[in-house]
């Protein structure tokens, strides 16, 4: 698999199908991303497209290892600015991306299953949004912590205070509801 640097080196070379890869490999989660501040799947969507269209247009230099921070940077600067225009920037949230189970048999494994996440996502949702966008950033989206601080406009320092803080905050909340081995 090709690597976010020789896609985007590629597409600056004229290879607009590199450029459709990238979309592909971040649309998804880039949207996810941006609906836990617009709470809104549509204007997710349609920043997350902005975002990369931006991009296209713009065809910044991006350091090697920087393409899916800059991406996420941009998204999350296009989602402030959307924001200021209905009200100010929402908190990072996931409220309402719960995952749904397409026209499958719901067993009972699955409905538990179902129940475990749906009390995760809760526990989440009660603690500080900046803890939650570094936890997600770092955790479900596997970025580094410094693409993390540079999407928060935060020093790295920050950020690793910020999941410190953020472990131990979703520990005792899961701990509340009787989660204990929320990893697995």
């Amino acid at each position: 698999m090709q690597s976010d640097h020789e896609l985007y080196s590629l597409f600056l070379a004229g290879d607009t199908r590199a450029y459709d890869e990238l979309m592909i490999r971040y649309g998804d989660s880039l949207t996810v991303y941006l609906n836990g501040y617009l709470h809104d799947w549509h204007d997710a969507e349609d920043l997350m497209i902005e975002a990369f269209a931006r991009i296209m247009a713009k065809k910044p230099r991006i350091r090697e290892e920087g393409f899916k921070a800059y991406l996420y940077r941009t998204a999350r600067n296009l989602a402030s600015r959307f924001s200021d225009r209905r009200t100010r920037l929402q908190a990072f949230s996931l409220d309402g991306s719960e995952d749904e189970i397409p026209g499958s048999v719901l067993t009972e494994e699955r409905l538990l299953e179902g129940e475990r996440r749906e009390m995760i996502r809760l526990c989440f949702e009660r603690i500080d949004p900046p803890l939650r966008e570094a936890l997600w950033l770092v955790y479900y989206e596997g970025m580094s912590y410094e693409a993390a601080a540079r999407i928060m406009g935060v020093s790295r320092k920050k950020v690793d205070h910020l999941l410190t803080r953020g472990k131990e905050k979703i520990k005792n909340e899961l701990a509340k509801e009787g989660i204990t081995d929320a990893h697995h």
